[in-house]
């Protein structure tokens, strides 16, 4: 892990979970494995805050445990899912547009607490709902329950790896140091089945009114107190909305290069592969023509043939985005996944050279993209540029490592008269120098956002005190002119302050996330090389 992953590793797990969990987690982001008393005495941090801070990071599975061959136990720190705490917001935001807001909550109380029951989690959910709600109207627990199973059958969630009960004890029979964790493939997506009967509470109902509707609630909800569903937990399944926003991007850019009804039919064929196809595979699983057809939307009255069309010209484009696996029941369409994340990074590395060195430069880098190697004459002839401009952005994209200089001599002597140079694209290396800099530029977003929140915070904190006065006021039913009162001791400069405040956050936040996209799609093309690597 680079240092700048490492700051940036840091700084989201103060952000997140605190200074002591950040101390322990940086350190083993550092050191690798390292035993509790190492941990302690390198952190300077007590035997008792450690275990807490330890507990914290393997309950979000940002840390994990292992039995060292002399008998001890060994933790370890999974930088990749510290760095992916950037991407919640992301999640939240696709499981509400796919299932609505009781997906949202569900996906953010499971983010929230790394692990949770199901009975724990629909009901946690309930609650939160029937706050929302008029009143009155409370939701019911059925309801949270039939999300979080299509959330399941669609393997948004799945269940955490459990206790192997099998395991050995030791020669003296004490259990073992530290307890083995078994996966079930069969059922890592098996809801199970549970008996949630009731609704959602709100928290301003009395403690008389809490207490009786408690005891209601065990009578109606025996899964309350017989634990139906104890020692089954459920977290989130990131690789599976990563490979949802690999999905929508691949639907994104069909959609601008060709039209809607191409980006459609692109959408079926991913929505038809999407439990099927494992997230590290090269291509989607074969779908005739026939089968896309009656798998599309029913609100795309298109024909047969008309379809074929669109999948002719989608397996004959450039792109490559979709190909063609036989001719059998009107033809095998496959897309090609790994070839798609590669063509959507090699073109955030052209608008990047673009935005950063204008467009002449961004024409040679794609002329050395198309051709692979060029002199610097075969450049300034084809990009159609002077010589002298040529030569200079040339030796500007070099020494930022966006393009490679390979000398080939042709006698031994290397001398430069008799020396072919040749400037080529390396763009797994440009990614790889690419991605770290997005992650400086993270780095750098997140602290001028705490700087700005550092420096407006007596004004921050006063605005929050004002609020839960009037809040409080509005409850036991305080006039309109009271209320106004208070409102006045904010000054109109602090209304202003806060407001340029409040812009400059939201601004700061939407860019982190813009950022983050950039930074998943270079992820993405880095991992699609790895793996098509033969092993």
């Amino acid at each position: 892990m680079t240092a700048v992953e490492m700051q940036l590793s840091s700084m989201l797990l103060q952000e997140h979970y605190g200074e002591i969990v950040e101390r322990v987690g940086s350190f083993l982001i550092r050191t690798g494995a390292q035993p509790l008393r190492v941990i302690v005495s390198e952190t300077g941090t007590s035997t008792h805050q450690v275990k807490k801070a330890l507990c914290v990071l393997i309950q979000h599975g940002l840390v994990t445990y292992h039995m060292h061959k002399r008998g001890f136990v060994e933790y370890s720190a999974q930088s990749d899912r510290c760095l992916r705490i950037l991407r919640f917001p992301r999640y939240i935001y696709t499981a509400k547009t796919l299932y609505g807001d009781t997906g949202e909550l569900i996906v953010e109380e499971l983010l929230l607490n790394g692990k949770m029951t199901l009975t724990a989690t629909v009901k946690k959910v309930a609650d939160r709902l029937t706050e929302t709600m008029e009143d009155g109207k409370s939701m019911e627990y059925s309801e949270v329950l039939a999300t979080f199973s299509q959330l399941a059958d669609t393997h948004f969630v799945q269940r955490c790896p459990t206790v192997d009960g099998g395991g050995a004890p030791s020669t003296e029979g004490r259990p073992p140091p530290a307890p083995t964790l078994v996966t079930n493939e069969k059922e890592m997506y098996i809801v199970p089945r549970v008996t949630l009967i009731g609704k959602g509470k709100r928290r301003r109902s009395s403690d008389d009114d809490e207490g009786a509707s408690q005891s209601k609630r065990a009578k109606r909800d025996p899964g309350a107190e017989n634990g139906q569903d104890d020692g089954i937990y459920w977290q989130i399944n990131t690789v599976r909305f990563h490979q949802h926003f690999r999905d929508q991007a691949i639907i994104s850019a069909v959609s601008n290069k060709m039209d809607q009804t191409s980006s459609e039919i692109v959408r079926t064929m991913l929505r038809m592969s999407e439990i099927t196809t494992s997230s590290n595979a090269a291509f989607t699983q074969p779908l005739s023509s026939n089968e896309i057809f009656r798998a599309l939307p029913a609100g795309y009255n298109i024909s047969k043939q008309v379809l074929d069309q669109y999948l002719t010209l989608l397996a004959d484009d450039p792109l490559e985005f979709v190909g063609r696996s036989g001719d059998s029941g009107g033809g095998m369409f496959v897309i090609n996944l790994h070839k798609a994340v590669a063509t959507l990074a090699t073109s955030n590395l052209e608008s990047i050279v673009q935005e950063r060195f204008g467009s002449r430069c961004a024409r040679i880098f794609r002329l050395l993209l198309r051709k692979r190697h060029l002199e610097q004459k075969q450049v300034e002839d084809f990009a159609m540029i002077p010589a002298k401009e040529a030569k200079e952005m040339l030796y500007k994209m070099l020494s930022v490592n966006l393009v490679t200089l390979q000398e080939i001599p042709k006698t031994p002597d290397h001398a430069p008269s008799r020396t072919f140079y040749l400037y080529a694209v390396n763009p797994l290396a440009a990614a790889r120098m690419l991605l770290q800099r997005c992650y400086k530029t993270v780095a750098n977003l997140i602290e001028r956002r705490q700087f700005e929140t550092k420096e407006n915070k007596r004004l921050l904190e006063k605005s929050q005190r004002i609020e839960a006065i009037i809040a409080s006021m509005q409850a036991t039913g305080a006039e309109e002119s009271q209320l106004q009162e208070i409102e006045e001791m904010i000054t109109a400069p602090e209304r202003q302050q806060l407001e340029n405040l409040k812009r400059n956050v939201n601004k700061l936040d939407a860019s982190e996330i813009q950022v983050d996209e950039t930074i998943f799609i270079l992820e993405s093309y880095i991992d699609s090389t790895k793996a098509a690597k033969p092993s």
